[in-house]
């Protein structure tokens, strides 16, 4: 029986040993055995996202609606926002100093995409990662929960399959939760492609996207059917582009990649602070009581991972200033560095969507002119480049959140001014003694 080696290569045995060097396996004999551990390593990962969405969600209801309730104070009210989020940042501080393997590595060292954790790691990461979620504090789910889920591929994979290298169960469970995490496999495909484009390995770039592909589509497909996970805000339609949308579309994006960057010089210098407390209870106290005061600055919405309160704030453009649109985005950007930096457990995808659909909906409110749909894409692509330097992520994620097509040109148009601004400029990742990556 083979066992799987590099996408279905078969592991060398005495016989073969024997009678020579076996033959070059086809394209199809190497990738036909990756097809049924992407499919079940997919729907694990979308279970794992949708079991911990679940929890957090039940945990948000008692902490911002029955607990308020029952004291009779605004579940929104600012006391209880900072009393709420200080609160999260000390329990999450004594579950991370308590729990085996302090809920894994400095959040701000880490990427998306990392080696696996030791299986250990994992129960305390998920009650921090749950704990972070339903808080209100300004970060995602998507990179401990794809930790987990590498974590977990590798794990098994390892004992069903000894003889498979694990960068296969790595990019499977990577790719099996950004399925789910966007409902569509196509996130998961252009994300990794950007890595395995140069990657050593045997056949073309799709070959080694079949078992992410695979993976991803079951992720997303698993996601669909039970939850039916939505981006699309439902604004108004982009129908035609003008010669006017051009100059708005690379301004727009340009704001949002220096707002963007402005955030990634800060995060060093943010971390460095926490840094000096020398202890994650303290720290994360005080990250819990800053992102309380900021979120008494900037309102409710401004809370939580960003993904249901983007499509509040669409849902009625013209039901905020430019001023209030501008302070949200800024109120958002200082939570996501100091959630990030001070130690709690997330992902700032989400947060930094929001980011630039209040970036978006602040340059419609400004210059009406502008197309809302076309201001919101490009608010959200410039961010996501210099956030997550990105470049297929940040355009998929601006173009689905419109679902128009009629964007894309002037989106890619945008992006390049963008990239020119952020790259081989520093990330918004540390290495471990504190300096950014470039």
């Amino acid at each position: 029986m083979f066992l799987l080696r590099r996408y279905g290569e078969p592991v060398a045995t005495e016989s073969s040993a024997l009678t020579g060097p076996a033959p070059e396996p086809t394209p199809v004999r190497r990738l036909l055995p990756v097809i049924v551990p992407a499919l079940a390593i997919g729907v694990l990962c979308a279970l794992v996202l949708l079991g911990i969405s679940l929890l957090a969600e039940r945990l948000q209801d008692v902490l911002w609606q029955t607990l308020p309730d029952a004291l009779s104070i605004g579940g929104y009210s600012s006391l209880w926002m900072i009393v709420t989020l200080t609160a999260s940042g000390l329990v999450a501080g004594l579950l991370i100093r308590a729990v085996p393997g302090h809920a894994g590595p400095d959040p701000a060292t880490t990427g998306l995409v990392d080696p696996p954790l030791p299986p250990g790691v994992i129960p305390g990461l998920l009650l921090v990662t749950v704990l972070t979620l339903a808080g209100g504090i300004s970060l995602g789910p998507e990179n401990p929960i794809t930790a987990v889920n590498i974590a977990l591929a590798f794990w098994l994979g390892r004992r069903l399959a000894p003889g498979t290298p694990a960068e296969l169960w790595l990019s499977l469970a990577a790719a099996g939760t950004i399925g789910a995490l966007f409902g569509t496999p196509v996130a998961a495909a252009l994300i990794l492609s950007e890595a395995l484009a140069s990657r050593a390995g045997p056949g073309a770039l799709w070959d080694r996207l079949f078992g992410p592909l695979a993976a991803g589509t079951a992720g997303a497909l698993t996601m669909t059917l039970l939850a039916h996970p939505s981006f699309d805000l439902s604004l108004p339609s982009y129908t035609h582009p003008h010669w006017g949308d051009l100059l708005s579309s690379v301004v727009i994006a340009l704001a949002g990649a220096v707002l963007g960057m402005l955030a990634v010089y800060a995060f060093p210098y943010a971390h460095r602070l926490f840094r000096g407390l020398r202890h994650p209870v303290p720290a994360l106290t005080a990250g819990g009581l800053l992102l309380g005061l900021l979120g008494a600055l900037g309102g409710h919405l401004t809370l939580f991972k960003g993904l249901d309160e983007v499509k509040e704030l669409a849902a009625d453009p013209s039901g905020w200033s430019a001023g209030q649109f501008a302070v949200m985005a800024v109120v958002k950007t200082a939570a996501l560095v100091i959630a990030a930096s001070c130690g709690f457990r997330g992902g700032r995808i989400f947060p930094a969507v929001f980011v630039g659909v209040a970036l978006g909906l602040c340059a419609h409110a400004l210059v009406p002119s502008v197309p809302v749909a076309l201001a919101v894409t490009c608010g959200v692509l410039g961010i996501l480049l210099a956030i997550t330097r990105q470049g297929w992520l940040s355009l998929f994620t601006a173009a689905v959140l419109v679902g128009d097509a009629a964007v894309l040109p002037l989106l890619c148009v945008a992006s390049l001014p963008a990239w020119l601004l952020v790259t081989g400029r520093p990330q918004m990742q540390l290495r471990e003694d504190g300096t950014p990556l470039r």
